[in-house]
């Protein structure tokens, strides 16, 4: 059953563009349909490995190009290694004002291996997946376990409402994507620009936190630049 989208939020039928379905692409899938938007999802296996989730969420199974075709969100949720093999140049054909969200996390012990620009260079990790895909992106999700998606959204203003942080250097796309976390049914913290999102990063007190924005507020506040060697190479 579809929920009614905000009247004040960005309205109905916008085109969403998901590259990845997995837990978090296939929740975010579910969520985004559930209050109205249409939604393409894709993945590095193709339209036809989607059958499944398409037809539980009205969803339209799709390649990466047709996903972002004019697009005014697009949500890349796909291991960090991978991203250098998304299609050059794909943002191109979304809308001029697109909102790129990201939710990767450098796992490089777990998944990705090392990524220099990341070790060495002390890039964050949104800030490398924008040199990899040329274009700004809002972290947002990264910290969030997939289920939340589905079990935690309140109404606005409903006390027990979890807040998700997002950082990013463009404001328009972070109020976009705000307005996007506030029709799904979360609160949102500004973490700052891309160069202050470690404080959104595995390892730090946010981190797979649900919470109030007040408590999330404290968590980024206390966060630290430094990675702990279990997020190290």
């Amino acid at each position: 059953m579809r929920e009614s989208a905000d009247p004040e939020g960005q309205g109905h039928d916008m085109k969403i563009g998901i590259i990845g379905a997995g837990n978090i692409g296939g929740n975010l899938t579910r969520r985004l349909t559930a209050v109205g938007h249409d939604v393409h999802v894709a993945n590095s296996r193709g339209p036809h490995t989607l059958t499944a989730l398409a037809e539980e969420t009205g969803a339209t199974p799709a390649t990466i190009e047709d996903a972002v075709r004019e697009a005014r969100v697009v949500v890349v949720t796909i291991p960090l290694k991978a991203v250098p093999n998304l299609p050059k140049g794909f943002l191109d054909a979304a809308a001029p004002d697109v909102a790129v969200i990201d939710t990767g996390n450098y796992y490089p012990q777990q998944r990705d291996g090392k990524i220099a620009g990341i070790e060495d260079e002390g890039l964050t990790e949104s800030r490398w997946t924008e040199r990899q895909i040329g274009h700004q992106v809002v972290k947002a999700f990264n910290g969030t376990y997939a289920h939340d998606i589905l079990d935690k959204p309140r109404p606005s203003g409903d006390p027990a409402r979890v807040a998700l942080p997002i950082a990013g250097d463009d404001a328009a796309a972070k109020q976009a994507v705000a307005a996007l976390l506030d029709e799904i049914g979360f609160d949102t913290v500004d973490t700052g620009g891309q160069d202050d999102s470690w404080r959104q990063q595995p390892g730090t007190p946010v981190y797979g936190m649900a919470a109030d924005a007040a408590t999330v507020r404290k968590a980024l506040d206390s966060a630290s630049p430094q990675r702990t060697p279990e997020w190290r190479a």
